[in-house]
């Protein structure tokens, strides 16, 4: 089993050893898994996204004011000045004397908000405990939409995660040109279809109730179109389940198909405005506004616009990926060059290669034989962290080098505490085998407490640390692991080999 251990961890090491570009050399049935290499080894972009919270925020309350001036007004309740001021919502009951009835409305809204009633006065707001959750929430969201669209894009290994309560880092190793990257990433890319409200118009600036003006495409003539709808969505886009570019009409279009329940209210939809049209609207912009011209019951429809086949394309892994929550900016940006990624490499091959040979040496000065059985088991043990880390799919950064160095003295000092009780049993005059037994005995609790103790230190620095010192946390503890491996069992067995076809009179240690 040892054996089989150390052959699959040279089988599966060579792919990444020889790197991509030989790959196509290696017989067929070798493993494909490679390394993958971080940003500051392979070049890359850098993005720190700021998530805008403060317009989610807005929206919400906004959406919230719609659905209570509903309510209150199914209700028949009177009242005036329904407004949103400072995230709140305030609004004033008319008569004194529905105040009790006001409660009752408002009593369905106290899971989400609190509701302060002074008066005649009443103020809706989300508490601080709320806020903080939501704002993990929007956070959470967002970065998983991110991952979907980077993923989309055919890029790999790209690195997400949270910056504080706000921000977003982004690293994509690999890209050089992020501006493709950074156009996706700042459209919400929020899909609504609303009805056009045609039995009213715009007078004097003012907007009819319940209605709003979105605009649309620039016609030929340079002139903005505007549309009115209406301001509650029939439809959303989070009902979609695939969305694809075609041709149609010799020109670039976006399918959509909803799921079961979008299809059904699609449906219904179309079935009762035959004859009305349709507005689909894209980050409060008018893409299209069709006219129903029959009900469309299969759950799946174009979007037609001034498409590109990029544009298109672009478009459709939007609405693949889904709706961020809230709007990203990006407030810095850094490309690292694959130059400077190379001579990073080249500088953690020299300190890697300086660092085996000095622990080497001095292993072969010290302990003779018993010298270059830890540094087989040394070499073993390289291989076996290449090995785990192309097989987890782990991401290889300058740090994650550092951790590697710093286990191969970590390989040796096992070996180093092992080789030490040998040399102080051979000294009572037992048998050998009883001498090398006894020294792996006494030496084991020892390296056992000593691994033990860094392994959850490296824990630690991996569930609190950043994407660096993760990097460093994910090789130490892979590099510990395969050491107990390498220094004790790998070691343990030549020695016996040896002993048993050399067949030695003492221990020369």
């Amino acid at each position: 089993m040892i054996i089989i251990t150390c052959l699959s961890g040279i089988i599966f090491a060579i792919p990444s050893i020889v790197g991509k570009d030989y790959q196509d050399n290696l017989p067929q049935w070798f493993p494909k898994r490679t390394i993958n290499l971080g940003l500051d080894l392979r070049g890359g972009s850098h993005l720190l996204l700021e998530v805008d919270f403060k317009n989610y925020l807005k929206e919400q309350i906004e959406l919230l004011k719609e659905l209570i001036r509903k309510e209150i007004r199914s209700e028949k309740l009177a009242y005036q000045k329904l407004e949103v001021s400072n995230n709140s919502i305030i609004f004033i009951i008319k008569d004194a004397s529905e105040i009790e009835k006001a409660k009752k409305i408002l009593q369905k809204y106290k899971h989400d908000m609190k509701v302060d009633i002074s008066g005649s006065a009443v103020r809706l707001y989300y508490s601080d405990e709320h806020l903080s959750n939501l704002k993990d929430k929007v956070l959470e969201q967002s970065i998983e939409i991110i991952r979907r669209r980077v993923d989309e894009t055919g890029t790999k290994e790209p690195s997400i995660q949270k910056q504080g309560t706000d921000y977003i880092l982004l690293q994509v190793p690999g890209l050089q040109d992020p501006k493709h990257l950074k156009n996706l990433l700042g459209q919400t890319a929020k899909l609504t279809f609303h009805l056009l409200n045609t039995e009213a118009s715009v007078t004097n600036g003012q907007i009819p109730l319940g209605s709003m003006l979105v605009n649309g495409e620039i016609d030929k003539s340079g002139k903005q179109t505007k549309y009115l709808v209406e301001k509650k969505a029939v439809l959303s886009g989070d009902l979609l389940v695939d969305a694809k570019a075609n041709i149609n009409d010799r020109s670039a279009v976006v399918e959509f198909s909803f799921n079961t329940l979008g299809a059904k209210r699609f449906a219904e939809i179309t079935t009762q405005n035959v004859g009305k049209p349709l507005a689909i609207i894209l980050d409060n912009k008018v893409i299209s506004a069709p006219q129903i011209n029959e009900p469309i019951v299969g759950g799946s429809g174009i979007i037609k616009g001034n498409f590109s086949a990029k544009t298109a394309n672009d478009l459709a892994l939007l609405l693949r990926a889904g709706a961020l929550p809230a709007p990203l900016k990006v407030v810095e940006e850094r490309t690292v060059g694959p130059s400077l990624g190379s001579d990073s490499i080249e500088a953690g091959k020299k300190a890697s290669i300086i660092g085996i040979i000095a622990v080497m040496v001095f292993m072969l000065l010290t302990y003779a034989i018993f010298g270059m059985f830890a540094n087989i088991a040394l070499v073993f043990n390289m291989l076996f962290i290449i090995t785990i880390l192309s097989f987890i799919g782990a991401t290889l950064t300058m740090p994650g080098i550092a951790g590697i160095i710093l286990t191969m003295g970590m390989a040796v000092d096992a070996n180093v505490l092992i080789f030490e009780r040998i040399r102080e049993e051979a000294r009572l005059g037992l048998s050998l085998k009883a001498t090398i037994e006894r020294g792996f005995k006494n030496a084991f609790s020892t390296i056992l407490d000593s691994n033990l103790t860094t392994i959850f230190a490296a824990l630690l620095l991996y569930l609190f640390g950043s994407g660096a010192v993760k990097g460093f946390a994910v090789t130490l503890i892979i590099g510990i692991l395969a050491s107990m491996f390498s220094a004790i069992i790998l070691t343990k067995l030549m020695i016996y080999c040896w002993l048993k076809l050399c067949k030695p009179k003492r221990i020369s240690i």
